[in-house]
Order: structure tokens, then C-alpha cells, then sequence
């Protein structure tokens, strides 16, 4: 029998036995490593107004159950997988947070309760242990290694469905999902590997049967796998977990600052050459930062001898940086190189501010489309500032520029601003037809704006 034959996009005729060759065939992989992946069922505590779930069987069956709900209290169900003989496994903290129980189901069938060594929110990681020996652990590789457009394989169960195999590639890597919290200690890898409630906690293993990254999150807007899907990268977790085993809780390295994103902008404003680094927004009180001689509107361009091309990379190197270690940062003030030693502290849980009332009116305008006041004493007071003006009304170039009514500015082309007859002095003296820098304060955040000043 002749080969069909396929036309490829240059003009090159392949034979369908030629183009399947090319394939990965994981069933080798799938079969080495399915003993060493788990099922984790959980019994939580109820939240106060939480109502009640019906069980996975109910949902699947599509049919109404006559009578009371068996199970009363809410369950989840994900992943994970055995990290050593002795029965310690690693799956995400969203699938076991707030369990009273924990169940975890191996591929024979056997079930055992399991108990919760440690977890972290930040990471969403948690490290449970099972009283059995001998268990077959999973063989782990480096995330670092990892390429853009490799191979990867997920096993996990999915909507209640034990050891689903999904396999697809890596989209791309160091990936930035803020937490609620606005934290980001997590490069994550991006893949397009079919992931759906259920695969939460899994392996994801590359071609060479290595575990190189835990199944986390989703991107959907219908609740179901739309192509995106992210993993935890195994070198962040596995550093997790150590800490987790040892102490139960993990230390991460602080260095106090608030930062924003460079944009084209921005490093026109500050001089720069292009847009990278992380600009300072906010340099917070009695931190490494301030103690190192970090400022406001320095832009970190290197830390540890690591570049620093966009913002989110920042904080992931500062977690992994053990506290109380000296770290070498390079910054661009003033459009001129800086290297600062500053000695890192241990980061802790941050309370939110409380934002102000913003209110509207009229003030004194300026040339720059901005209607301005003096900001009450108390105003200034409860946010902690030195001074600064509030925006009244922003029109032409400032509403260009993204400044709103209710913005405070305290600082415009890196001078600090006292009050309104301070601002209108350094106004007056401002490049024509340029950007430059002003700091605002919104709420309880400070960001910079790329101020346009008209000609």
C-alpha cells in the first residue's frame, strides 16, 4: 500500500510514517511514572454562608439527588506527587487549604490519610506525609533547563478522572500572576498541556520521564481549559519544600520596595535608552532598602549579577535570597550607573492601607492641564507623606498621561514636591515637549506617570 503523502508549507512532500516519526511517544514515559502520582481528596471546614457542594458523582451524573446530600461538608479533589520513599508528597496549597482531612489514593487503590507538614499561600504549595515506606518517588529535573517549545506531559485527575495523560509544549517561561495580595514569588511556566480543575498539584514531567514544574492555574473564562495553563517551576518548589519539611514555614528575602513596570514612556521620561529595569516607586520606612540608600525613582537594573529586564523578575530573585545576606544591586539615578550593597531582610505578612476619599473641584490650573490644591494637613498625615499637591481637574496633556482627579503628586522630574507654589516652581522649569517622571499617589499606592509637558 502506497503512503498518503502531506504538503508541507514550504512545498515538501512528507510521508505520513515520516511526519508521525517526528512525534514523541510517551506511553513508555506514562507507564514508568503513573505509580508515582497521587489522587488527594480533601473534607474542609466550612466557611461561615458557604453553601453545601454535592458530591463529584452527583455533578457528572447530571441527575437530582432525592433526599439529604450525602457529604455535608465541602470536599475538593486535585493532584500530586511522591517526592521521596517515605511517603512525603508535594501538591499545591489551594487543594488542601483549610482541610480537616486529607486523603490521598495511590494507583493500586490503597488509601491513606495524610498529614499536612507545612504550606505556603505565596507559592501555593503544600508538603503532606503518609505513613507507608518504599513508595515509587518521581525522578526531578531542573526548570531552569527547560526550553520554550519542548515537550511536556501532565498526569493528573481532572475533573475526578484518575491519571489523565495531557501532553503540549512550553509557551514560555518566568511568566508574572500577582496574587490578591499583589505578590509575585513565582516564575511560572506556561504550556499549553490541557489543564482542568482536578489536575491541580500534578507533575509535569518533560521527555526525559523528569518532573520539571507542579500544574497550578488556569487561564479560562468559561472555567475549562482555553490552551493556557501554568506550572510552579520545580526548582522554586523544591527549595519550598525543604523549607516546609525542615521548619514548616518558608523565609523569604525582603527588600522593601514598591516598583511598577517600565514602560516606553517612563524610560523616555528618565532618560533611558529603552524600556527595562524595575522602576521605585516607593521606598517603604525602616526597610533594607531605605537602610542600603535606595530612593524613589531609582530603576534596578541588576540584582545579584542578574539582569533585570522587566519588573516581575525582581521580587522572584529577592524571595530566593536568604536573609539577612548582602546583595549587590546596580540602579540608574539620575541617568547615571549606581551599584548599592544592601543587606536583605525576611519578608512578612504586610497589612493593607486603608485608601482615602478622593473628592473633585476646582483648583488652581496649570500649563500642564492639571487643576491643583494643597493637601490638608490631615490628609498628609494619614498617608504618611511629606507633602505633595492633589488633582482637582486633569485635562490635555495629564488625562494624555493617565493622572487622575484625586491623585496626589509628590514628586515631578524626581523633585520632591512641598506644596502648590513648589510645584508651580518646578513646573515653570520643565523641559518643552518632553516626558518627565511624576510620582502619584492613588489610593494607598504610589506609581509613576510619564508626565507629557506640552511645547
Amino acid at each position: 500500500m502506497k503512503e498518503k503523502l502531506l504538503l508541507a508549507a514550504g512545498g515538501v512532500l512528507l510521508s505520513v510514517g515520516a511526519w508521525a516519526a517526528e512525534l514523541p511517544d510517551f506511553t513508555e514515559l506514562v507507564a514508568e511514572n503513573s505509580e508515582s502520582v497521587v489522587n488527594i481528596s480533601t473534607v474542609r471546614r466550612m466557611k461561615r454562608g458557604e453553601r453545601q457542594w454535592r458530591d463529584i458523582e452527583e455533578f457528572f451524573r447530571g441527575l437530582p439527588r432525592q433526599g439529604p446530600i450525602p457529604y455535608p461538608r465541602p470536599r475538593s479533589l486535585g493532584s500530586g506527587f511522591i517526592i521521596s520513599e517515605d511517603g512525603y508528597i508535594l501538591t499545591n496549597n489551594h487543594v488542601v487549604e483549610d482541610a480537616e482531612e486529607i486523603l490521598v489514593r495511590f494507583s493500586d487503590r490503597r488509601e491513606l490519610a495524610a498529614e499536612l507538614i507545612g504550606a505556603d499561600r505565596r507559592s501555593d504549595l503544600a508538603v503532606l506525609k503518609v505513613e507507608a515506606e518504599d513508595l515509587p518517588k518521581v525522578r526531578l529535573g531542573r526548570s531552569e533547563d527547560l526550553q520554550v517549545g519542548a515537550w511536556v506531559l501532565a498526569i493528573g485527575s481532572p475533573f475526578g478522572f484518575d491519571y489523565s495523560v495531557t501532553a503540549g509544549i512550553v509557551s514560555a517561561k518566568g511568566r508574572s500572576l500577582p496574587t490578591e495580595e499583589n505578590e509575585n514569588y513565582v516564575p511560572f511556566i506556561q504550556t499549553d498541556v490541557a489543564i482542568n480543575p482536578g489536575n491541580s498539584g500534578g507533575p509535569l514531567f518533560n521527555l526525559d520521564g523528569e518532573v520539571v514544574g507542579i500544574n497550578s492555574q488556569i487561564y479560562s473564562r468559561s472555567g475549562g481549559f482555553m490552551g493556557v495553563s501554568f506550572a510552579i517551576p520545580i526548582d522554586v518548589a523544591m527549595e519550598v519544600a525543604a523549607q516546609l519539611k525542615a521548619n514548616g514555614r518558608v523565609s523569604r528575602g525582603w527588600l522593601g520596595v514598591v516598583i511598577q513596570e517600565v514602560s516606553r514612556e517612563l524610560a523616555e521620561s528618565f532618560g533611558l535608552d529603552r524600556p527595562h529595569g524595575a522602576l521605585i516607586s516607593e521606598v517603604l520606612a525602616d526597610s533594607p532598602a531605605e537602610q542600603g540608600g535606595l530612593r524613589t525613582g531609582d530603576i534596578i537594573t541588576e540584582f545579584n549579577g542578574n539582569t533585570i529586564d522587566r519588573s516581575f523578575e525582581l521580587p522572584h530573585l529577592v524571595g530566593r535570597t536568604a536573609a539577612d545576606s548582602a546583595a549587590e544591586l546596580v540602579v540608574m539615578r539620575d541617568g547615571r550607573r549606581q551599584k548599592l550593597q544592601v543587606q536583605i531582610g525576611e519578608l512578612a505578612d504586610a497589612e493593607a492601607g486603608e485608601a482615602p476619599r478622593r473628592r473633585g473641584g476646582d483648583g488652581k490650573p496649570s500649563a500642564l492641564g492639571l487643576g491643583l490644591e494643597n493637601v490638608p494637613d490631615a490628609v498628609l498625615d494619614r498617608l504618611n507623606l511629606d507633602g505633595g499637591v492633589r488633582v482637582v481637574q486633569a485635562q490635555g496633556p495629564a488625562a494624555e498621561s493617565g493622572i487622575r482627579v484625586g491623585d496626589i503628586i509628590t514628586r515631578l522630574n524626581n523633585q520632591p514636591v512641598k506644596d502648590l507654589d513648589g510645584f508651580m516652581a518646578i513646573a515653570s522649569s520643565l523641559p518643552k515637549g518632553r516626558r518627565i517622571p511624576a510620582l502619584i499617589v492613588r489610593g494607598d499606592v504610589q506609581t509613576f506617570v510619564p508626565l507629557i509637558v506640552p511645547e
